[in-house]
């Protein structure tokens, strides 16, 4: 053989495995979430920073497919399916359980690592620390947290004794809202208003009953369907002037008086960690769930004046931001 066929034979050897990784498809992600993209914009570069944790960058290196159901959870099914078909190296399921439970019915063979309340309880996952199957993810402790955000709004408005809880029966998590609320109300001498909507066709017929509650203040139940209605719900409690209390930052920054729940923030990065390591090649079996354990309380003091409000010195102390 001669040197320089040689050469040439030792160059394309070398540049073949090259070749071959670069001709390998770029990894994608199905992003499957109850809400809407203007809803959880900040999450969704939370969980954007998670991937690039492990070094992954959209567009780059990996795809994203998403889904979004905007708050129809009926349409959760099909979006997952959709998903399933195009065969996603992995599922990232956002906007709380409806999601991670329609991802889980669709496949038991794709990864899935979602952000969703009470996991075991149900039914996605064995155990905390080992959670089986497909899955595993992030647990935030919104949906349990109601009497915690009642007790609030009875501590800025104590002379508040009938209190509306908006709530939707079609979320999984909605029945043990509402029955921790009531036990709350209970314990502190209060009357609940449960007002139920779980539809857009009924969400205003919902508000206008509520209107004619005759009660003193509102406690908005954490979930998606809300949260992607969550200007009109604050631009109807400033319009009867009823302090309400909402379960995520947003609520209190777009203009509620004030908010109470973990920090979504923190809890998508934590996701978007996960899920890279799962792109890795990490099992979700063998990664526990992650319980979220920072909380965020944000008041509006421009709401509270508007609604003739003062938040008293122990709130206003306790205070994770003060929205001026």
């Amino acid at each position: 053989m001669k040197r320089r066929d040689f050469i040439t034979l030792l160059g394309g050897a070398a540049a073949w495995p090259l070749a071959a990784r670069a001709q390998q498809p770029i990894p994608v992600i199905g992003y499957l979430s109850s809400s809407s993209p203007s809803a959880t914009s900040d999450r969704l570069a939370s969980f954007r920073q998670g991937l690039r944790e492990h070094g992954y960058i959209e567009g780059q290196n990996v795809h994203l497919a998403f889904r979004w159901a905007e708050g129809g959870y009926d349409r959760l099914p099909a979006l997952a399916a959709e998903l399933v078909q195009n065969q996603v190296k992995v599922i990232a399921t956002s906007g709380a359980l409806p999601s991670a439970l329609a991802a889980s019915a669709a496949t038991k063979t794709i990864p899935i690592v979602f952000i969703a309340s009470d996991p075991v309880r149900s039914g996605l996952v064995g155990s905390l620390n080992r959670p089986g199957g497909n899955l595993t993810g992030v647990s935030p402790l919104s949906g349990l947290l109601a009497a915690k955000r009642l007790g609030l709004l009875h501590d800025l408005v104590p002379m508040a004794t009938a209190i509306a809880v908006l709530a939707n029966p079609a979320y999984p998590d909605e029945a043990s809202q509402v029955k921790e609320a009531e036990e709350a109300a209970h314990t502190l001498g209060l009357q609940i208003h449960v007002v139920n909507t779980s539809s857009e066709r009924d969400f205003e017929a919902a508000l206008a009953s509520l209107a004619q509650l005759r009660v003193g203040a509102l406690l908005v139940t954490a979930d998606p369907f809300f949260s992607g209605r969550r200007k009109l719900i604050i631009e109807f409690a400033a319009r009867h002037m009823l302090p309400a209390i909402y379960s995520q930052r947003e609520d209190a920054v777009d203009g509620g008086l004030m908010s109470y729940g973990p920090d979504f923030v923190d809890a998508y990065r934590l996701a978007g960690n996960y899920t890279g390591r799962v792109l890795k090649g990490d099992k979700p079996a063998d990664l526990p769930v992650l319980q979220s354990t920072k909380f965020e309380f944000v008041i509006n003091l421009k709401t509270a004046k508007a609604l003739g409000l003062t938040f008293p010195p122990g709130l206003h102390a306790i205070a994770n931001e003060v929205i001026e």
